[in-house]
C-alpha cells in the first residue's frame, strides 16, 4: 500500500507532467494550427490527432491515477483536494469541450471551433498549473 508521502509525490509528478504538457500544447501546438493552410487542414489535423492521442492517454491517465490515489488513501489536505479538483476540471473540459471541438475540426477547419478549442485549452492550462502548484504546496508544505 502506498504511503501518504508516496501519494503526495505521485500527485506532484503527475500534475507537473500534466502542466508541462498543457504548456506545450498552449504555446506550441495550437498556435501552429493557425499557420496551416485551409487546403492542408484535414491532413494536418489527422496527423496531429494520431500523434497526440497516446500522449494524452498517458498524461491524463497518470493525473487521474494520482488523483484516485489521493482519494483512496485519504490523503486529504486542502492542497491535495484542490489539486484533485483542478485535475478533474481539466479532464471534464477536455471531454465536454476540447474533444468535441477536435471532432468537428477533424471534419473541416472552422474558426469558431478553433476559438472554442483555444478557450478550452487556456482553461485547461490554468487548471493544470493550479493542480501542480497545489500538489507541490501540500507535499512540501
Amino acid at each position: 500500500m502506498l504511503t501518504s508521502q508516496a501519494v503526495g509525490y505521485l500527485l506532484v509528478a503527475a500534475t507537473a507532467l500534466h502542466a508541462g504538457f498543457q504548456l506545450v500544447v498552449t504555446f506550441l501546438v495550437y498556435p501552429a494550427f493557425a499557420e496551416v493552410p485551409a487546403d492542408d487542414w484535414a491532413r494536418y489535423h489527422a496527423a496531429h490527432s494520431r500523434r497526440i492521442t497516446g500522449v494524452v492517454v498517458v498524461v491524463y491517465g497518470l493525473a487521474m491515477l494520482a488523483a484516485a490515489g489521493v482519494l483512496v488513501t485519504s490523503t486529504w489536505q486542502v492542497g491535495t483536494l484542490v489539486s484533485v479538483a483542478a485535475t478533474g476540471l481539466a479532464v471534464l473540459v477536455t471531454m465536454t469541450v476540447a474533444a468535441p471541438a477536435h471532432g468537428r475540426l477533424g471534419r473541416g477547419r472552422s474558426e469558431r471551433d478553433l476559438a472554442t478549442l483555444v478557450a478550452a485549452d487556456r482553461f485547461r492550462l490554468g487548471a493544470a498549473v493550479l493542480a501542480a502548484v497545489a500538489a507541490l504546496a501540500a507535499t512540501v508544505g
